[in-house]
């Protein structure tokens, strides 16, 4: 494997690509680092309707500075079904962990961190008896890293990514519950780097906190940067004395979870 190659999640079609409006097959682009233990999947965010470029090869790249592998995901979006972006960030997080690596974590922005607490609450087990190798393993991603993200569909919610994600179903509660996250945290949940600019707005912090709170009741792990101002989508958020210290944190705290390569 290559930097650069586009891998695709599956071999023969995606489920769901005829009723997508002709996108892509959903893929990974390879930022993989030599002797790395741990890869982190990346989702640009976008509203669920575009993926936006800069909150996607540049994270990956300034995650490789730090040792660590990643791989930037092209999901689906608007037309397709709803479920069709969460079952390609499980099946990216599947595939991620065929390669061989001791962890798999999961990072992304906006309704990207929608997608990114998506699947840090409603992941599956992998089937042992499934043909394909791949759906053998599990989904469950080891950590999550919600940036500026989209967390609920209830309470301070994008209306652009409720309706983008869910269509026509917008309204239909079962659905906008099962995406909104902070009501779906178990013990299980993996450990999550949280950050938000407590200005946003576009997406409010709120989002933030009430994930904070429901990681806090379950006793789920967390780190967690509110930076006092910030627009949103600043993705590496360059030049910024204040929030752009969140990639070197997101680093660090990458390295003691054990994401680089081991030390000599």
């Amino acid at each position: 494997m290559n930097k650069g190659d586009i891998i695709y999640l599956w071999k023969d079609k995606a489920p769901y690509t005829d009723e997508c409006g002709g996108q892509a097959q959903p893929s990974i682009k390879a930022f993989p680092v030599e002797g790395s233990r741990g890869a982190v999947v990346v989702c640009p965010g976008g509203g669920y309707c575009m993926k936006a470029q800069h909150e996607g090869d540049p994270i990956s790249e300034m995650l490789n500075q730090a040792g660590i592998s990643a791989f930037t995901l092209d999901y689906r979006v608007r037309p397709c079904p709803y479920d069709a972006p969460l079952t390609d960030a499980l099946r990216a997080i599947r595939l991620v962990r065929s390669f061989g690596y001791e962890k798999v974590a999961i990072l992304g922005f906006s309704a990207g961190g929608n997608l990114t607490c998506s699947a840090a609450t409603l992941y599956t087990d992998g089937n042992p008896d499934a043909d394909d190798p791949i759906d053998r393993l599990s989904s469950r991603p080891d950590a999550f890293i919600p940036c500026y993200a989209v967390v609920s569909f209830i309470s301070y919610e994008h209306c652009g990514s409720r309706y983008s994600l869910l269509g026509d179903k917008g309204d239909d509660l079962a659905l906008v519950r099962r995406f909104s996250a902070e009501l779906n945290v178990t013990r299980d949940t993996p450990p999550a780097f949280i950050w938000h600019t407590a200005d946003d707005g576009c997406v409010p912090v709120e989002n933030s906190l009430m994930l904070a709170r429901a990681l806090a009741e379950h006793g789920v792990p967390f780190e967690m940067h509110i930076f006092p101002h910030g627009y949103h989508g600043l993705g590496l958020a360059t030049g910024l004395p204040d929030v752009g210290q969140w990639p070197a944190l997101c680093q660090k705290w990458l390295t003691l979870q054990g994401y680089g390569k081991p030390q000599a």
